[in-house]
């Protein structure tokens, strides 16, 4: 069917809904039999990449988005760490730190009644969280980034795959409105 370099067919690609809300992450071989029954539109094409089929030449997708809407259900918004990180968008509340060791804060600290709630804990990297201490981050002289709450709303996609998405740098303009608050 095509002339592809060997693992070319099995790069990912994003998978808009109708509403360009992302939806799933799929290999290029998928991507490509979507556009190619009508139903998805190339929304944006690898850098400089394409495919010979017998007739013609393809541009290989990085996001496409479905011509029909997916009904999906209603997404539930866990409480717990990597909902935090990814919330925060993996960047540290108080310094701004983004990388590995990050660790999740509670503002107000439990034994003075702080609870374990969308609203009391941040992403924090392990030097904030150590000068923070026992304290509130007024009493250690810190200050937040931005108030934490709960997300309204995160793409519905696993999170394996939802990371995966995040790595790629042309689909982060499609996460943003989700990830971000």
């Amino acid at each position: 069917m095509f002339s592809a370099p060997d693992g070319l067919l099995s790069q990912p690609v994003l998978v808009l809904n109708r509403n360009f809300e992302p939806l799933n992450v799929v290999p290029v071989r998928r991507a490509l039999v979507l556009l190619l029954k009508g139903k998805a539109e190339l929304i944006k094409p690898a850098d400089g990449i394409s495919l010979r089929a017998a007739r013609e030449t393809l541009p290989v997708p990085s996001v496409v988005r479905l011509m029909v809407y997916a009904h999906r259900p209603p997404a539930r918004v866990r409480l717990n760490r990597r909902s935090i990180l990814l919330r925060d968008d993996f960047t540290c509340q108080y310094c701004g730190y983004r990388g590995p060791g990050l660790t999740v804060d509670h503002v107000v600290p439990r034994d003075r009644g702080g609870k374990t709630d969308w609203d009391n804990l941040v992403a924090c990297c392990t030097r904030c969280n150590a000068k923070k201490g026992n304290r509130t981050p007024e009493e250690a002289g810190m200050t937040l980034r931005k108030r934490p709450r709960k997300p309204a709303y995160l793409p519905y996609m696993g999170y394996a795959k939802l990371m995966q998405a995040l790595r790629n740098p042309d689909w982060h303009d499609f996460f943003r409105p989700f990830v971000r608050e």
